[in-house]
């Protein structure tokens, strides 16, 4: 081994000489650079290699390609790249090769070569490393496109980039990211094609035998990718991607009526197609306006536009009557309506738009749940609040178990200052189980305490210890405990955290609440930390190491503390810490003996 790395590191002394001669690198400096070159190649000559070690030792050489790029860039001396880049950059290819070798599972490695071979322009290397990588990994389509899109858009190759998509698909014959970017790639060849073309009959140059294909430059091979791919991928999604990629070429008019016949005949049931078809009119407007027009006459088209838009919609929802076609029409509206624009005349038509198509939706039953939410927004803030307070109470009826509608039913009657919010409050709580109830509770209590008496509230706090989980029960204990110090003082406080230890669970923070507000009074009594640190203690022992600390730091600082109780505490928390708690626990208690914590 020893051998083998003094023969590597020899190979190196040429390149070194060379910088240090034309004066990129000093002599210190190349001594640094062999000494941390030594320390790397022992690491990957060893017996059990780590991958880590050789993408250290790649990454130090590309650094040290940069720092070479950059004194270039300093001094002006562009001369001697054959004895130093070419040199460097052909280890670095070996190091990878050999990591490969070793990790051939691993993508991101060969991807790290990838963007290697491209930063440096090494087109023949990554061309055997695109190769090599398929050939490791042809299950992922991601790779497949990868290569096509370099030999297609770097190396200009469009025979290439086929011939690789074609091998993919034989692979993946149903995988519709690879007919998309083939179909992509075809359309790319005929587009620069046509230029291509265009600038030779420009120039009147004569082409001799050679001439160019029409089939091709019309987007006939794309055309063939596209049928190929409609047999095998079922989907509306697919022929709107595909579409969406001929619009982007300005010679694919026959293509995209096409595509777009196929998508009305064969997905005329499903509501992406008529999604798709309504807000197509929004487009065929934008076309056909012309650039000189007043300020009056843009809002009037933009108004006819979203009209077809609204009518092809309202014939969908007819069609396809059912809660996606519904929601794809509220989406289009709640677009239209948040779009800014000057014209109060549009802005109200399309309040008043979105409002009726919310209505028509609901009345049909066929409102999903999640928009309710949205209506409401829109009603309150268009000052419709009767409507807000009907609407709110019908989506309870409609979705009774929900606690999302009961909640936004409540915040509606909340913000409109209703008289009914106790009612509903209750109204909610007997539909609702238990399970899940929080939201609920705790917006009950929180409106409680900005508008009831103590009495009220604290019934409310007390009701919901018993209505909710155990788990969700413990937040409200939290929260009682929080608002009684607020409202009624520490007296009162012991009192009920006294009577909230007799019913488990708890979290760690009910205590170090008790504990903070023990803290805050002026006789902080250490008796009284000493209870809360202990019941915390039961509950939490095995599990936190810093409840432990604490105590003994209290124990440690307070004035009525006892330091010769801390040896006790110290032993009873090594014997009660769980796994790696124990070795936690001891060094910061180290520390804390030590001054340090």
């Amino acid at each position: 081994m020893a051998e083998r790395i003094e023969q590597r590191l020899e190979d190196r002394v040429p390149e070194l000489e060379q910088l240090e001669r034309v004066g990129l690198f000093t002599r210190k400096e190349i001594k640094a650079v062999l000494r941390r070159a030594s320390a790397l190649e022992y690491k990957i000559q060893r017996r059990a290699l780590r991958k880590e070690d050789f993408i250290n030792y790649i990454q130090y050489e590309i650094n040290l390609l940069e720092l070479i790029k950059k004194r270039r860039a300093r001094t002006g001396y562009s001369f001697k790249k054959d004895e130093i880049e070419i040199s460097i950059l052909h280890r670095i290819h070996s190091l990878f090769n050999r990591a490969i070798g070793k990790w051939k599972e691993d993508v991101q490695l060969w991807l790290s070569h990838v963007a290697f071979c491209k930063q440096w322009n090494a087109k023949h290397q990554l061309s055997r490393v695109f190769s090599s990588m398929l050939a490791i990994h042809p299950n992922k389509p991601a790779l497949w496109i990868m290569a096509a899109k370099w030999e297609m858009e770097t190396r200009l190759s469009s025979e290439n980039a086929r011939h690789l998509f074609l091998r993919a698909l034989r692979f993946h014959p149903e995988c519709p990211k690879l007919y998309q970017e083939y179909f992509r790639m075809e359309l790319m060849n005929a587009e620069k094609q046509r230029k291509e073309k265009k600038e030779f009959e420009r120039a009147k140059m004569d082409l001799g035998e050679f001439s160019y294909s029409e089939e091709i430059l019309n987007g006939e091979m794309a055309r063939i990718v596209y049928r190929d791919a409609a047999q095998k991928i079922k989907g509306v999604e697919f022929h709107l991607a595909v579409l969406s990629i001929a619009k982007l070429f300005d010679f694919t008019q026959d293509l995209q009526k096409e595509i777009l016949e196929s998508l009305q005949t064969t997905f005329a049931d499903d509501p992406l197609t008529w999604d798709y078809m309504a807000r197509h009119e929004l487009e065929l407007g934008s076309l056909q306006s012309t650039e000189h027009t007043t300020k009056q006459t843009k809002v009037s088209e933009m108004t006819q536009r979203e009209e077809r838009c609204s009518a092809v919609f309202e014939e969908a929802v007819k069609a396809v009557p059912t809660e996606d076609m519904w929601k794809y029409y509220i989406t289009f509206c709640l677009e239209r309506y948040n779009r800014k624009t000057n014209s109060e005349e549009l802005k109200q038509k399309r309040l008043e738009r979105t409002l009726s198509v919310f209505n028509k939706a609901h009345e049909s039953s066929l409102l999903p749940e999640a928009l309710y939410k949205q209506w409401l927004q829109l009603l309150l803030e268009s000052t419709l609040f009767e409507k807000a307070t009907e609407v709110a109470e019908t989506a309870t009826k409609r979705f009774s178990l929900s606690v999302e509608t009961w909640q936004m039913r409540l915040q509606v009657l909340i913000q409109l200052k209703s008289d009914d919010v106790t009612q509903c409050f209750e109204e909610a709580i007997k539909h609702v189980k238990s399970k899940g109830t929080l939201p609920i509770w705790t917006l009950w209590v929180e409106w409680s305490e900005g508008t009831k008496s103590k009495e009220d509230t604290e019934a409310v706090y007390q009701r919901s210890l018993h209505a909710t989980t155990h788990a969700e029960s413990v937040t409200m204990k939290e929260k009682y405990l929080d608002w009684t110090y607020r409202n009624s003082g520490y007296k009162k406080v012991r009192r009920v955290f006294t009577s909230l230890c007799e019913n488990r669970p708890f979290s760690l923070d009910f205590f170090r609440k008790m504990i903070q507000i023990e803290k805050e009074q002026e006789s902080c009594k250490m008796l009284h930390l000493r209870e809360y640190y202990e019941r915390a203690l039961r509950e939490f022992g095995s599990t936190d190491s810093d409840l432990w600390l604490d105590y003994i730091k209290e124990e440690l600082s307070h004035p009525q503390g006892k330091p010769e109780n801390c040896g006790s505490i110290h032993w009873r928390a090594m014997k009660m810490l769980q796994g790696d708690l124990v070795e936690d626990f001891v060094s910061k208690y180290t520390l804390l003996q030590t001054g340090h914590l």
